[in-house]
């Protein structure tokens, strides 16, 4: 049965991600830059972490990466793998939309790259915050509003011109401002979301499409055309493509953003707002105001 208020088709979505899987090393580069920047993040808290999930669509990366930058960073002593495509032993199969943990049993969950294909966002940021204990981390990385802006620009163009009409063939992806409310609506503590922007070059438009198929990030909408995009709407992208956005040596930009998540299950010994009014130094005196 479809539903009209799906934007992504997760089946769709099952499909591209197997069909990457055995190529993914050779376009992974994305995975492993945001995994690294995650871990970062991670490294700055001097905090352990006895029991963490991975809900990365790539299994092990995370895993990877952390061995590669600190065995023993952030105090992670079990890293679990749970993802929709078959994990590595000992890891669990399961959505990012119904996660099949106990009510306050993780103490962090880290998740890269795979956020930004959920249908209901708000409600599996509930489900990961009723994941983890009081005073649990959640982190994660997702694409953001600004992501390939270059190539919707080009595909609508192109598409609207030769048709008066246009399917849509980029998804839609979170904004930066909607970020830390999402966290907030979510009743996670102490919530905060930054962006860091990405930009990669490529031989032209054509590459970067094979390489988004590589990394199984392709179309994967629910309102999107059945039909291939026809031969004169592509030439006509990739033209435009090339003649606003190539550099001097004549390869095209990727803009892509990465949405930062960082938020805790609220804890009584975390730090607490001070009450309004509370305040014991005057405005006028920090300011020499005279009333």
């Amino acid at each position: 049965m479809n539903d009209n208020r799906l934007v992504f088709d997760r089946v769709q979505l099952r499909r591209q991600r197997h069909r990457a899987e055995a190529g993914f090393g050779q376009h992974d580069f994305l995975f492993c830059e945001l995994a690294e920047r995650l871990l970062d993040r991670l490294a700055d808290i001097r905090q352990g972490f006895p029991l963490a999930a991975d809900l990365s669509p790539q299994p092990g990366r995370l895993s990877v990466a952390r061995r590669e930058i600190d065995p023993a960073l952030g105090g992670i002593k079990t890293l679990i793998s749970a993802a929709p495509v078959m994990p590595s032993a000992g890891g669990i199969l399961c959505e990012e939309e119904a996660l099949p943990f106990k009510p306050g049993s993780l103490d962090l969950i880290l998740s890269c790259m795979g956020l930004h294909w959920v249908n209901d966002l708000p409600g599996a940021l509930v489900q990961i915050r009723d994941a983890l204990r009081p005073d649990g981390l959640f982190l994660g990385v997702l694409l953001g509003g600004d992501t390939l802006t270059e190539l919707r620009q080009c595909l609508m163009e192109a598409e609207l011109a030769a048709s008066g009409g246009a399917s849509p063939r980029v998804s839609p992806m979170v904004g930066m401002r909607d970020a830390a409310g999402l966290l907030q609506r979510a009743s996670f503590a102490l919530p905060v979301a930054d962006a860091e922007t990405i930009n990669v070059t490529y031989k032209d438009a054509l590459a970067l499409m094979r390489e988004l198929r590589g990394m199984g990030e392709g179309n994967a909408l629910a309102a999107r055309s059945r039909r291939p995009v026809s031969r004169n709407v592509m030439a006509r992208a990739c033209a435009l493509y090339a003649e606003r956005f190539a550099d001097s040596d004549g390869r095209v930009r990727a803009t892509f953003q990465a949405i930062f998540l960082t938020g805790w299950a609220p804890s009584a010994n975390q730090q607490q707002p001070a009450r309004r009014g509370s305040g014991e130094v005057s405005l006028t005196q920090v300011f020499g105001i005279k009333c």
